[in-house]
């Protein structure tokens, strides 16, 4: 049996016992996959809106509805201007055929619309045709009702360096050039692209194609602004359909992918399987009680945790990431996640509980991506290149997998491949390439330098991201560590000493003085006049990535102990974190976002719109206060997630800001990925099922639980008492139960105690 019939026979077959368990239980019948509304967070909080995808799991085939360009919040959209195939769009129309894309959109009303993750339709209205498509993992299946026309037409469009050529009356292909990091990465010159195969259900008569302005029947395309488009006519309630199979090795591929996966015309149990396929994988994660609006908010979370791709490759072979597929030298694609700098933080480790095979599959690509370029992917720009955005956070991916028992790599290469870029690559935000000057300094005095004030850029390799550069000492500090753990598992004593020293780096930009982290020159003198608040210009980028000093001050996830000694104990630490959730912006709402983009989701300075801030709350656990911790996750939920359109605090960024309130609402949360310890918060469901990926149970009951019932009176950890505001993988990795006694007023005795911190660097697990 292959792996990806494996794959889906063990999702699919888990479907039936948790629609069962949930009825049981007395919680509403419907199955998780019925909870999840896609259009959640179509409208942008100030960036970027989600997209309604219909896919598989993890799956390369990723649809949703075009729509108007330019209208960055979705929802609001008022035409549609087709369906993906692969990278072309098709559309369905009446009338005149065209050679302009925007000839063919249509108008269309969310009223007569259903978006769910395995299937979407909706009525072209200017047209007067239903379209539906659903999909299985590399292949989709569209069906268009048409009304009675003598001029029945399917465009398909394509944008730039495009091929297209028709096959039959019934099949046509082709290609075009996606953006993708394939030079550097395969060690070799070329390009990514991405190919297609689509059939008919009737065949075409009439057709012709376009290049430009030039409308005439030619049977092959090569160039920019291509298309293809069909000429029937229909009889009122004919259905259409059509097939499609997409591949990054080749045009048989896509073919075969799709005679693979959708072998036969029928729609309805291609959408079947698909939906029981989501089912199974969203009740993963079982949960009872709380209300209809929250198991919405949950299920639609986890189902954007499970978007990204980790798919299958083509060859049958299982390797995992996201949007870039690379080749290797026998020709296998596979993908990569080119999210890590924020996905490492609560993304990979919610798929580690749910499936950590994947995670380690993943992992054996980055390792293979190393041997083919000499380096870990970090974060991958726009251009394809492999510039990093801040920090080599592979690292973190590597060790959390490592250190909660997931080996199933070469370790030592991974262990080699860490170092590499630890050591020889810059840690300039969005460069690849060697150490600069700029890294020199980091290494030999401690921290990463900053512009002093009035001083002009004269690094050549700075880009006009700038340098970031109190952000990348603290993000470099974090992967150091990662470096030394794994060095002194393996009993590199000698480099775990060093990246141990160098996880210290954190120290050198705390400034007592004003009581937060703040940059230095490359003498090591503090920035002149620098403000925590509203310092480092667009973005906060000449000291910080995206946020300011308010929340970078306590962004050393790995040595929490250490900041509070640095901050002088739990009584400042705490004040300072208090103040977080309630200082004001230094000026106008509108200017500190015009600064702070990526801010949304403000809770005082505090944004939960962006990554950087999401262990924050959790950090209250590690000072002697964790009811403040139960309260802050809780108002974060009930703020800044809701079940309509604006229902996401800032951009989602791939299901990691999902992830957060997923991993939140089931009650724990890791601080610090790389440490095998998980962060108690307050679950807001009354009973919360994992199955993990090696088939045993955790479970988290909240006795008593409801909106006013936040806090923890008391806890047992299988069936033991637990008197700490966490617990570590080995607790849960077998299975188990933790049982929270939740009352309405906060009891500030348990968890409180020296004796009852999480492990940090400087505080190693008791």
């Amino acid at each position: 049996m292959t792996r990806i019939r494996k794959y889906l026979r063990a999702l699919i077959f888990p479907a039936i016992f948790t629609s069962c368990v949930l009825g049981l239980e007395g919680q509403q019948t419907k199955n998780p996959v019925d909870y999840v509304s896609p259009n959640i967070g179509g409208i942008g909080q100030l960036l970027t809106a989600t997209v309604p995808y219909v896919q598989y799991p993890h799956g390369m085939m990723r649809v949703a509805p075009v729509t108007t360009p330019g209208i960055t919040d979705r929802y609001l959209a008022d035409k549609i201007y087709g369906f993906p195939v692969g990278p072309a769009i098709l559309m369905a129309s009446v009338g005149n055929s065209s050679s302009r894309p925007q000839d063919y959109a249509s108008d269309f009303d969310h009223d007569f619309e259903t978006a769910t993750p395995y299937y979407y339709a909706v009525d072209l209205q200017t047209w007067n045709i239903k379209a539906e498509l659903t999909t299985s993992a590399q292949a989709a299946s569209y069906r268009f009702t048409f009304p009675v026309s003598a001029h029945a037409h399917l465009a398909l469009s394509m944008k730039d360096d495009s091929e297209l050529a028709v096959l039959s009356s019934t099949a046509i292909q082709g290609s075009e050039k996606v953006v993708g990091p394939v030079g550097e990465l395969s060690g070799a010159a070329g390009e990514t692209r991405e190919y297609f195969y689509v059939e008919f259900s009737k065949p075409v008569r009439a057709y012709v194609t376009w290049q430009g302005d030039d409308l005439s029947r030619v049977e092959k395309r090569v160039g920019n602004h291509i298309g293809f488009v069909t000429d029937t006519a229909t009889n009122g309630g004919e259905q259409i359909e059509v097939r499609v199979g997409i591949s990054y090795i080749s045009a048989e591929q896509a073919r075969r992918n799709l005679e693979r996966e959708i072998p036969e015309w029928d729609f309805g149990q291609v959408k079947a399987k698909a939906q029981a396929v989501w089912n199974s994988a969203l009740g993963k994660i079982g949960v009872t009680g709380g209300s209809e609006q929250q198991r919405t908010i949950f299920y639609t979370a986890l189902y954007r945790s499970l978007g990204r791709m980790t798919d299958i490759t083509e060859d049958g072979r299982y390797y995992s990431g996201y949007d870039h597929a690379v080749h290797n030298a026998e020709g296998h694609a596979f993908y990569i996640d080119d999210g890590i700098w924020d996905t490492y933080r609560s993304l990979h480790p919610l798929q580690m509980l749910l499936d950590a095979n994947g995670q380690q599959d993943m992992i054996r690509s980055y390792l293979r991506m190393y041997e083919q370029s000499g380096w870990l992917p970090s974060f991958p720009s726009a251009a394809g290149d492999q510039s990093v955005m801040i920090g080599h956070h592979a690292a973190a991916l590597i060790l959390d997998a490592y250190a909660k028992g997931y080996r199933d790599f070469d370790v030592n290469v991974a262990y080699a491949a860490m170092r590499k870029n630890a050591t020889e690559a810059t840690m300039l935000p969005w460069r690849r390439g060697p150490l600069t000057s700029l890294d020199k300094v980091y290494f030999d005095k401690g921290f990463f330098p900053a512009l002093a004030k009035g001083e002009s850029e004269t690094v050549p390799e700075v880009t006009g991201e700038l340098r970031q550069a109190a952000s990348v000492t603290l993000e470099s500090s974090y992967d150091d560590w990662c470096v030394a753990q794994l060095a002194k598992a393996l009993g590199k004593e000698s480099d775990a000493a060093y990246f141990t020293k160098l996880a210290h780096n954190y120290e050198n930009l705390f400034n007592p003085n004003i009581g937060f982290m703040a940059p230095k020159s490359a003498n090591g003198e503090w920035v002149a006049d620098f403000d925590p608040k509203l310092g480092g210009g667009q973005g906060g980028r000449d000291y910080f990535t995206e946020v300011n000093s308010w929340i970078y001050t306590f962004n050393v996830q790995h040595d929490v102990a250490g900041l509070i000694r640095l901050m002088g104990g739990r009584e400042p630490f705490n004040t300072q974190l208090d103040r977080l959730f309630v200082e004001q912006y230094g000026t106008s709402k509108f200017r500190f976002l015009n600064q702070f983009p990526d801010a949304t989701g403000l809770v005082g300075l505090y944004a939960q719109g962006n990554e950087p801030s999401f262990h924050i709350p959790y950090l209250y656990d590690f000072s002697g206060q964790p009811w403040k911790t139960q309260q802050r996750v809780r108002q974060l939920m009930d703020v800044w997630y809701g079940d309509g359109p604006l229902g996401i605090p800032g951009d989602d960024d791939g299901g990691e800001t999902s992830s957060w309130y997923v991993l939140s609402a089931v009650g724990f949360y890791p601080v610090c990925p790389g440490s095998p310890v998980y962060e108690i918060g307050s679950p807001i469901f009354a009973k919360s099922v994992i199955r993990l990926g090696n088939g045993k149970e955790f479970t988290i009951l909240a006795n008593r639980v409801s909106r006013q019932n936040k806090y923890i009176q008391s806890a047992q950890l299988n069936g033991k008492p637990l008197n700490r505001p966490w617990f570590q993988q080995s607790d849960i990795s077998n299975g188990g139960t933790l049982v929270l006694e939740m009352t309405d007023r906060p009891n500030t005795h348990w968890g409180s105690g020296p004796e009852d911190v999480p492990p940090s660097m400087s505080n190693q697990a008791k």
